[in-house]
């Protein structure tokens, strides 16, 4: 079992910034793929960005590529999502995810979600 939390999550404006953090504990972080995901709503579940293991490996949807980072830190067992140039298509609740990490919305392990709002 992995237990994943987020945090970073707030209110901002237009063209700003966040960073979004997700801890992971319980089950070995190695070698784990993990993920981000977003909730706005009214709408379906949406794959942001995910990362392989070793990093080598990213994935961004077409909507924040470009704005969009996302890095992990394996001896911290923390995954990050840095978000700039923000826009207020981007509110929503924000999940990570991890394991099994598909861009249809699938995972193994889901966090609790941080709210994350684009003011214009």
């Amino acid at each position: 079992q992995v237990q994943l939390v987020e945090s970073g999550g707030g209110l901002v404006q237009a063209g700003g910034s966040l960073r979004l953090s997700c801890a992971a504990s319980g089950r070995t972080f190695s070698g784990q793929t993990m993920g981000w995901f977003r909730q706005a709503p009214g709408k379906e579940r949406e794959f942001v960005a995910r990362i392989s293991w070793s990093g080598t490996n990213t994935n961004y949807a077409d909507s924040v590529k470009g704005r969009f980072t996302i890095s992990r830190d394996n001896a911290k067992n923390t995954v990050y999502l840095q978000m700039n140039s923000l826009k207020p298509d981007d509110t929503a609740v924000y999940y990570c995810a991890a394991g099994v990490v598909s861009t249809t919305g699938v995972a193994s392990y889901w966090g609790q979600g941080t709210q994350v709002t684009v003011s214009s």
